[in-house]
């Protein structure tokens, strides 16, 4: 064999960072050399652009061939025999680079905002030839290489070259959408990597496979919009939250598809009244009891029920009955599977390298490190993705708390404090700022949320104004405070009468939202009928007071799946819900009850207009802890745009019980939950009532129990 270069060696030990430097057409005096490696072949041949062949010769036995082309060429395809097969191959170290100099610019400084057209796998022609192009971040790493079903899995037969700050490289002529793929790389010691998937793959196969697989993400069907303006503050916003895995299942305790989903899921939401859908994280994660939550494909709908293309399909669904759809996204950890992020090119790329910073204990997921230019690029350009090839009309950003602060869940000791001194994430901080600034500016309609549980300030603020930006923030205060108290037997609530008005303290503070989520209905928490006191009837009672008392209270709603027709037991997510409950007249009641207040709080202005504003909210009854009893008036924008809202949480009747009204006149009883509709007692006011006559307009009302009305002035 002739005496080789050491990057001879460095190609067929697969670590030359540039194959090619060596590979490929080169031109060496007066001659025109091609050289291949192909580890498996027997003996190769340059076919030069008029059909001239040229044999390579064999320079080294783990497959590396030269030769020259012949004259007059300067394009060439390679023939290769492979056992009893001749193949005719495309050289891929013939082609021109993949990344301009201007995406590694933009890239190299972190404001490539679409790096999914980028990186991953995009199917393309280049110089008339069809395959794929294949780009990866991996600036620590000897060598990088694809393997798939186009060449047996073979590291050594595809190596890939650097570029900019660490982007590797390649396009592979014929392969072709479908192809499954992952990434051999080499860490900085020399070892080979377990196989990584791509963390920028559009496709992925089904757990417990991880590899990912090619899709044309530029012929992907775009989803019909969502009708505009559904997540203004003005308007009302009703959330159907929902994890697809277990919403229904058919068969043998099956999934159902996003096609079928489709058939059923966007219908249902639209005839319960609701305005928006929120699924639980949909990208691609290994584990099905993490919910979701833990991803290792941020730009991949996952592959359990079905492909990219039927999961745009269903959101054109939900579009199409004029439901909004968000997605629960998770931008704060990963897991630490050996497929996915973590350590990924062999040093800690996307997380901290040090524990104290890199690795959640409650959940044993790491951390990004949001201090790091290309993760930052790498998540925001994932949240754009989302809005922009799946029209997504927003993004509720898990475990916000949990990226604000260093010492989240750590104990005394164990956290590294920021470069002030303090526990605050200064880099999370400025991550999440960045996101919403994108959000909002590229789609002005769309809208965040943050699951933020403490009192950090001006979460739902302007950036400009010193706020995080978000649109919305989830009011875990809220929902702590009034489960707690409706918890309580009856006769002990008065004690606890100042739950009900904490709220009302800071709920104009940030646009919230209240949630009765998933996160309340499992791990021993029972589920929210569950949580009710009393015999049957009484826990039906408490549970429709309760949801009045929701819809009547500023701010906008989410309801978890299974509670708008009264689950039992707690959400199991290897099951589907309860649907047979609804054959019985209690749970049908709650259901109906649901669907009569989304319409309620959709078509009466006084319930939304100003949700989020402390002009649409006056208190009229605060001191009756002794009856358990409420009273607010609910402002629109109109002068006579008036809601008065009574609760009355015992089981009591209260006969000629006097509220104070906003004007004088009649006012209709639109509203009662303990209609017998519902299940309830049908005490009331037969409709309506007329204010008694004095200097100061009140009402005479029939309030009963365990129950709320709401009673808005005769136009």
């Amino acid at each position: 064999m002739t005496k080789l270069p050491a990057e001879a060696y460095a190609i067929i030990q697969g670590n030359h960072t540039d194959p090619f430097h060596y590979l490929g057409l080169h031109t060496e005096g007066d001659r025109k050399i091609v050289r291949a490696f192909l580890p498996e072949a027997s003996n190769v041949e340059a076919i030069g652009e008029h059909g001239e062949r040229a044999p390579l010769a064999r320079i080294h036995d783990a497959g590396l061939f030269a030769g020259a082309l012949p004259n007059g060429s300067t394009r060439y395809q390679l023939r290769a025999r492979f056992g009893d097969k001749l193949v005719d191959l495309d050289d891929p170290y013939r082609f021109p680079p993949v990344l301009s100099d201007f995406d590694l610019y933009l890239l190299g400084e972190g404001t490539h905002q679409r790096i999914y057209d980028k990186l991953g796998a995009h199917p393309m022609t280049l110089e008339g030839v069809e395959g794929v192009a294949f780009v990866v971040l991996a600036p620590n790493a000897r060598g990088v290489s694809v393997v798939g079903d186009f060449n047996y899995w073979n590291p050594r037969r595809h190596p890939m070259r650097v570029r900019g700050v660490g982007y590797w490289e390649l396009f592979i002529p014929h392969a072709s959408v479908g192809d499954h793929y992952k990434f051999d790389i080499i860490e900085p010691n020399g070892q080979h990597l377990p196989l990584k998937s791509d963390p920028v793959a559009f496709a992925a196969e089904v757990r417990p496979k991880t590899a990912s697989i090619v899709f044309d993400q530029a012929n992907l069907p775009r989803p019909r919009p969502a009708p505009v303006g559904m997540n203004a503050l003005n308007v009302p916003m009703s959330i159907y939250e929902v994890h697809l895995g277990s919403w229904r299942r058919k068969g043998s305790n099956d999934w159902l598809t996003y096609r079928e989903l489709a058939e059923q899921l966007p219908a249902y939401v639209r005839n319960l009244g609701f305005t928006h859908v929120e699924l639980l994280p949909i990208s691609e994660h290994p584990f099905d009891g993490s919910w979701g939550y833990q991803p290792t494909g941020m730009f991949a709908p996952t592959s359990r029920f079905g492909t990219p293309e039927d999961f745009a399909a269903l959101v054109d669904a939900f579009h199409r009955e004029g439901i909004a759809v968000l997605l629960d996204w998770v931008p704060g950890h990963f897991p630490d599977d050996p497929h996915g992020l973590g350590h990924f090119d062999g040093t800690a790329l996307y997380e901290h390298a040090n524990p104290l910073q890199g690795r959640h204990l409650d959940w044993g997921t790491l951390i990004y490190n949001y201090g790091r230019t290309e993760v930052v690029n790498f998540l925001v350009s994932n949240a754009l993705f989302w809005l922009e090839r799946y029209a997504i009309d927003g993004l509720r950003v898990d475990a916000v708390a949990s990226m604000l602060y260093l010492d989240y869940s750590r104990p005394a000791g164990e956290w590294i404090p920021n470069q002030l001194g303090g526990r605050e994430n200064l880099e999370a901080i400025g991550f999440l700022r960045r996101f919403n600034t994108e959000v909002f500016g590229r789609f002005p309609d769309a809208t965040t949320a943050a699951e933020e549980s403490t009192a950090w300030p001006q979460v739902s603020r302007p950036v400009e104004y010193g706020g995080l930006g978000f649109g919305y923030k989830w009011n875990m205060g809220w929902m702590h405070d009034t489960l707690k108290y409706i918890g309580k037997d009856p006769i002990h609530r008065k004690f606890h009468h100042g739950d009900i008005l904490f709220g009302l303290q800071y709920a104009f503070s940030e646009n919230f939202i209240l949630p009765l989520s998933h996160d309340e209905v499992v791990h021993g928490k029972r589920s929210i009928l569950g949580r009710m006191p009393g015999d049957d009837w009484q826990r039906f009672a408490n549970l429709r007071a309760y949801y009045s008392f929701m819809f009547g209270h500023p701010g906008k709603k989410l309801m978890f799946m299974g509670c708008e027709f009264g689950q039992e037991r707690e959400w199991d997510h290897d099951h589907s819900l309860d649907w047979h409950l609804l054959q019985q007249p209690r749970h049908a009641g709650i259901h109906s009850l649901v669907r009569d207040l989304n319409h309620l709080y959709r078509t009466v202005p006084a319930l939304h207009e100003l949700d989020c504003s402390q002009p649409g909210f006056e208190w009229v009854i605060t001191h009756d802890s002794g009856g358990n009893v409420f009273a607010w008036v609910r402002k629109g924008l109109d002068p006579r745009a008036r809601c008065l809202v009574v609760v009355n949480f015992s089981p009591n009747v209260y006969y000629d019980y006097r509220v104070r009204a906003p004007f004088a006149g009649k006012w209709k009883e639109v509203f009662n939950s303990d209609s017998a509709h519902y299940g309830g007692s049908n005490v009331g006011n037969v409709g309506e009532v007329r204010t008694l006559e004095g200097n100061i307009p009140e009402l005479n009302l029939t309030i009963p129990p365990l129950a709320a009305i709401f009673l808005v002035p005769e136009s």
